[in-house]
């Protein structure tokens, strides 16, 4: 049996991070890990190739050698997707779909014959098992949980590291909080499970044996979800990294409630952690209550950012306007906390209704759904009437993205990052990132209307906090990013 592996590609966003990966020669941010993790749940004696569509275009003779067409998406990849359903049901070809996009979406796609849904380990198997009897179903679908304890390694070997910027780990699954807008409990529950510390390692130890060195993002949906049992693996991966002098620079995306735990934040710290996403959201309490983010409502969100900072770990922040309890205050009080947090990578939203939410179910029986999200938070889409007025909330939302990606105000909070900031990460100096600095010092340097701001910046950087520079080579890098998408969005 012949195996193609389609990844879908993603459209130009915020979090695609397309215009930084020319600096560092990279064609992708992100390999496809789910795909990657279940060619590893196909029998072995399946021949299986892998196309992503972010890399390289899928040719008809991709789609002639298979005998199955496996294809895994996430929603802002659902154009592309059926785009590949129809060139592979076109050409006579069984697809098999799963992933967050078919599972929440899967009325919305014709063409596809098997749709493998919720979590793989579960209803993999059972399509497998019918696929050899020759009674297959088209839909399979369980919300039982697995045992992530029983995941197999990624099937590395179908990708070119040499073609992505970051690599993925899953270490756990499921976030015990219960925000009203987000999918994850449909996903993956409320009860967080975790793999073993040594099948983690046993990870890490299969991406160093392939050649990977570099950036690595822990892809959990909370990493601090369970404290106890991240706290007993920290100190196998501390070892890890020391035995192997840091090969790896650590991400992920955590809750606020990280800043209470100092000594969660120091073993995060020594296992070379320097990027953390949080879903800060709002500084609206009221917002927050709003939408069951009680985690945020009684703490100071600018401390705990500065917090975190102060650990060597920059903080990302995802910030979103839409909510019913947002008056038009909220647009000047996102740009003002978000300058005076010194949240640099502030990804900021309008609120989408994403399919069997709570915010989803409670919006449909208000009768104020409009339509399907589009996956992409920061593209100006609504899919829902909103309490403040349409016209209202976009203009709103088109002058944050305006005011916080002016070079004035980037740089700004560049600066109020990095005097909070203390840089812990371990991490060699490599010709890559060496060229990454020179081809800033024209692109950003020399040719972009913000190049007097970098080369203060770097010159204040140098000076003043060394161990920072190459941070703040790195953000002036993704402000030129920033900078691009805002223009296309603003002008969309």
């Amino acid at each position: 049996m012949k195996i193609l592996l389609v990844y879908p590609k993603y459209p130009e966003t915020y979090w695609s991070f397309k215009h930084i990966l020319k600096f560092v020669s990279k064609k992708a941010a992100f390999p496809p890990l789910g795909l990657l993790t279940v060619a590893s749940m196909l029998p072995p004696d399946w021949e299986k190739k892998l196309v992503d569509a972010n890399i390289t275009e899928l040719k008809n003779e991709h789609i002639t050698w298979a005998d199955l067409i496996f294809i895994g998406a996430m929603v802002v990849q659902k154009d592309s997707a059926r785009e590949i359903i129809k060139r592979c049901k076109a050409m006579g070809k069984t697809v098999v779909a799963g992933g967050p996009l078919f599972t929440t979406l899967q009325e919305k796609f014709e063409g596809v014959d098997h749709f493998v849904l919720n979590e793989a380990e579960v209803t993999l198997p059972l399509f497998l098992e019918d696929l050899r009897n020759g009674n297959s179903k088209q839909v399979y679908t369980s919300m039982e949980r697995p045992d992530v304890t029983k995941t197999p390694l990624p099937m590395w070997s179908l990708i070119d590291f040499k073609d992505y910027a970051t690599m993925l780990v899953q270490y756990s699954r499921g976030c015990p909080f219960d925000c009203e807008f987000c999918d994850i409990i449909i996903m993956n529950g409320r009860i967080p499970r975790a793999k073993t510390p040594e099948q983690l390692i046993t990870e890490f130890q299969a991406l160093h044996d392939a050649g990977w060195r570099g950036s690595v993002f822990i892809v959990d949906d909370n990493f601090i979800g369970n404290k106890l049992n991240v706290k007993k693996m920290l100190p196998s991966l501390i070892q890890w990294q020391k035995e192997h002098n840091y090969p790896f620079k650590l991400l992920t995306e955590a809750s606020t409630n990280l800043a209470d735990d100092e000594k969660l934040m120091q073993m995060m710290s020594s296992a070379n952690f320097y990027n953390v996403f949080l879903g800060i959201e709002t500084p609206n309490i009221d917002s927050l209550k709003e939408c069951g983010k009680f985690q945020n409502v009684s703490r100071d969100l600018s401390e705990t950012v500065k917090t975190i900072n102060r650990h060597g770990m920059q903080v990302m922040g995802g910030f979103i306007i839409g909510f019913d309890n947002d008056t038009e205050s909220i647009f000047d009080t996102q740009i003002s906390f978000i300058q005076q947090a010194g949240v640099v990578n502030a990804m900021v939203g309008l609120l989408n209704a994403i399919p069997e939410t709570r915010l989803w179910h409670r919006l449909k029986a208000e009768g104020r759904l409009l339509n399907d999200p589009t996956g992409e938070n920061t593209d100006g889409s609504l899919n829902f009437v909103p309490k403040m007025s349409r016209e209202k909330l976009i203009s709103g939302y088109r002058k944050i993205l305006s005011s916080i990606y002016s070079p004035n105000n980037y740089y700004q909070r560049i600066e109020t990052f990095l005097k909070s900031y203390k840089p812990t990460v371990r991490s060699r100096i490599s010709s890559e990132k060496l060229n990454a600095f020179l081809k800033s010092a024209w692109s950003v340097g020399i040719l972009s209307k913000a190049r007097l701001l970098y080369w203060k910046l770097l010159l204040k950087t140098a000076l003043t906090k060394t161990k920072a520079f190459p941070t703040a080579v790195e953000l002036a890098i993704y402000g030129l990013h920033f900078e691009r998408i805002t223009k296309r969005v603003l002008s969309s």
